[in-house]
């Protein structure tokens, strides 16, 4: 037997390897879970703001409030409708209307996170006299 033998090294390079490789794949799907919730809960947001704006003026064809329509279309997102500051307003003026939406993820099976986003559309109703 030799003092000096590299026998067994390539095993523990690869080992070594794998396990780095391993390391990578299970943070890259962490950040990618985060992403794509990410992503969802900013067009959950967005969906409930625009669907909500024409509504703090008139109906347009909906069935409730505009918070109701921005929950509605928040859920249908996948996402939890947190605020949404849209009040009702029959005047000609422009308004504003801010919805922020929340989705929880499971990162990895191991920790739940909770993701917001805020949105925000404005409703002119004048441009409704106008036309295009």
């Amino acid at each position: 037997m030799r003092l000096g033998s590299d026998r067994g090294s390539v095993t523990v390079l690869t080992v070594g390897a794998l396990v780095l490789a391993l390391v990578l794949v299970v943070g890259v799907t962490a950040i990618g879970q985060v992403l794509i919730a990410r992503n969802r809960v900013i067009a959950a947001a967005e969906a409930g703001a625009l669907a909500a704006a024409p509504v703090t003026f008139r109906p347009f064809g909906a069935t409730g409030s505009a918070m109701e329509e921005a929950s509605r279309l928040v859920r249908s997102n996948g996402a939890t409708l947190v605020r949404c500051d849209c009040r009702p307003d029959s005047r000609y003026a422009p308004r504003t209307v801010v919805v922020t939406a929340m989705v929880n993820v499971d990162v990895l099976g191991l920790r739940e996170t909770s993701i917001e986003a805020t949105a925000a559309a404005e409703f002119r109703p004048v441009a409704l006299l106008v036309g295009p």
